[in-house]
């Protein structure tokens, strides 16, 4: 059709006033409808305009929406590092530094990622996932672990986690890691 005008991803994010992040969320949750054109998207200004109408009052009403991410590792150090990095990067980013402070959260709070340990006193990481997958079936997790078994790695497959880091771990595939797993795409550094 002639007369659609669509719009290059650059000119959505100006066009909307929202972050990269928040147009990738609209585009996986099929909220934004848009096209692919080789590595670019291509939106309808129609279609931008009728989200718009359909959602005026959420835009511009506050921060865009950030992904909620839970971080338990009963080391302080690497809760925190993780917890600051994701944090950077934007995300809503809360902690336990136990099992059972995590499954207190995860039945109390909706979380869009759970990165945890496996070891831990008390409750395991393993544990944890379960617990998570009791409340969310398609929350995507990812273990970070500086005791990988073969056992750990098999069941942690069949509890269809999204990404298993091995202590120690560079910043750079945790964030890409977390990106992959909430179906945005990686981070610049890791293109």
């Amino acid at each position: 059709m002639a007369d659609e005008h669509f719009l290059t991803t650059e000119e959505v994010l100006d066009y909307l006033q929202v972050n990269l992040r928040t147009i990738y969320r609209l585009i996986k949750s099929r909220k934004l409808p848009a096209t692919r054109v080789g590595r670019q998207w291509r939106f309808r200004r129609r279609d931008l305009d009728i989200w718009l109408s359909n959602n005026r009052t959420h835009v511009g009403s506050g921060p865009p929406d950030k992904a909620r991410i839970l971080v338990v590792d009963d080391e302080e150090a690497v809760r925190d590092l993780i917890a600051r990095s994701l944090s950077a990067a934007e995300y809503d980013v809360e902690t336990a530094e136990d099992g059972a402070t995590a499954v207190e959260r995860i039945r109390a709070n909706d979380y869009d990622l759970l990165i945890t340990d496996l070891k831990m006193p008390g409750m395991d990481g393993l544990s944890v996932i379960r617990e998570a997958r009791r409340k969310s079936a398609d929350m995507p997790i990812i273990i970070i672990t500086g005791f990988s078994t073969e056992a750990s790695a098999i069941e942690a497959i069949n509890l269809g986690v999204s990404g298993y880091l091995t202590k120690p771990f560079r910043l750079p595939r945790v964030l890409a890691a977390t990106a992959r797993a909430l179906g945005e795409p990686a981070p610049a550094a890791e293109v």
